[in-house]
């Protein structure tokens, strides 16, 4: 039986749709976290310190002169460097540690693509604190322009400004968000200038440097700032054709010009007029529960192809061919969750085949651009892609999300 190891941060919930994944391959999983997790089925563990790539690879390493290990991979971005690390260790496919390193830093990426003249948005890094820095940065790029973090993610911390004084106060803003999120004090923000247009996610498998699309998604609500929370995406893709092939060859020469070649990459473009601009390219698969859509979709678990494509098998194939889309169900102010009332209504909306609230009540909760996680998830399908997002808004009406003060008992 083929072993894979998972890196998988203790905080995640993503790791059962691997495991079921992984049962329906025939393989077996060990699950090395940053803690001991609660009993897995179907799965080993070890415990690695998931920043420590060194450290991680020592541990694979001796790990599988007892117990031969066939994939390495890295379930969130934590776990990702890591991952490659020790692939490149036991001689197994990997993108090379450094690209999947500058893919997770924002500035590295931008540099990159630059480099290798990929369509994006014009760009510049300054010091949050350097008020000039910053109204020069903004007289650079042009306005409106955006302001984010290098290296947090789900849009946290990523501000639009329209004039210099929106971007001293959005800087200041998103610096504070960064340290407060455990970003070193001297990492600076990027300054990038809005692009215009549909933005989409794209979801893909390389192999061997092979780009294999997986789907396209739309993003039916406008992403036009000041925060950028993403709500609703939606499967397959009905943007014109000229349209999609633009931003599948420039997700895969983002790929190219950032070294990865074989494992997952979710990447986000916004395209206009047939042009494709490169936001962003992650190594790893989406985030969330998100990953369920492309199964309502097409019957194939995204699992079992990126497990599929680490071992080096055939991917499987599709089964069905429907629209499908996913709500996530952003918080509606800070504070603390007290309830999420209406799932039962929610669920019983024709369409609706999933509503499954993530986030514990009594958590405390912030949107965009402070929060960086999503209450919950509603999965939908439908003959058309609009079946299947006027199912989820449907949804979405049903569901009410009580939010106290922190102080409150």
């Amino acid at each position: 039986m083929a072993r894979v190891v998972l890196l998988v941060p203790s905080s995640t919930y993503r790791a059962a749709a691997f495991l079921a994944a992984a049962g329906e391959l025939g393989v077996e999983v060990v699950v090395a976290s940053d803690k001991p997790m609660a009993p897995l089925a179907r799965a080993s563990s070890l415990v690695v310190d998931l920043d420590d790539p060194d450290a991680v690879t020592r541990a694979l390493v001796d790990y599988d002169a007892w117990h031969p290990v066939d994939a390495v991979l890295g379930v969130d971005d934590r776990g990702v460097v890591a991952a490659a690390a020790a692939a490149r260790a036991l001689g197994l496919p990997h993108s090379p540690p450094a690209a999947v390193a500058g893919a997770r830093d924002k500035l590295v990426m931008r540099q990159r693509l630059d480099s290798a003249e990929v369509a994006q948005p014009s760009f510049v890094a300054v010091d949050p604190a350097d008020e000039a820095a910053l109204r020069r940065a903004g007289g650079t790029v042009g306005y409106p322009c955006v302001v984010k973090p290098t290296t947090l993610a789900a849009s946290q911390g990523v501000i639009r400004a329209d004039d210099p004084g929106a971007l001293v106060a959005a800087a200041r803003r998103s610096a504070d968000i960064a340290r407060r999120a455990g970003v070193p004090a001297d990492q600076p923000l990027l300054v990038e200038r809005f692009v215009a247009g549909a933005e989409v996610a794209v979801e893909a498998v390389l192999d061997r440097g092979v780009f294999h699309l997986v789907a396209v998604f739309d993003k039916p609500d406008p992403l036009d700032g000041p925060y950028f929370e993403e709500t609703i995406y939606v499967t397959p893709s009905r943007l014109a054709l000229a349209d999609r092939d633009a931003v599948t060859t420039t997700a895969a020469a983002a790929c190219r010009a950032l070294g990865l070649d074989h494992g997952p990459v979710h990447a986000e473009l916004r395209v206009n007029a047939g042009r494709a601009s490169v936001i962003e390219v992650a190594p790893r698969t989406i985030g969330g529960l998100c990953s369920r859509t492309v199964e309502i979709g097409t019957g194939q678990r995204l699992e079992a192809i990126v497990l599929a494509n680490a071992l080096g098998w055939a991917v499987p194939a599709a089964s069905r061919h429907r629209a499908a889309g996913v709500l996530m169900l952003p918080p509606p102010r800070p504070g603390r969750l007290e309830s999420v009332d209406g799932v039962a209504e929610a669920e019983a909306v024709p369409g609706i085949v999933g509503v499954s609230i993530t986030v514990p009540v009594g958590s405390l909760i912030a949107p965009a651009p402070e929060g960086a996680r999503y209450l919950g998830f509603v999965h939908s399908q439908g003959l058309t892609p609009h079946d299947a997002e006027a199912a989820l808004r449907v949804a979405w009406r049903h569901l009410t999300v009580r939010v106290v003060d922190p102080q409150d008992p």
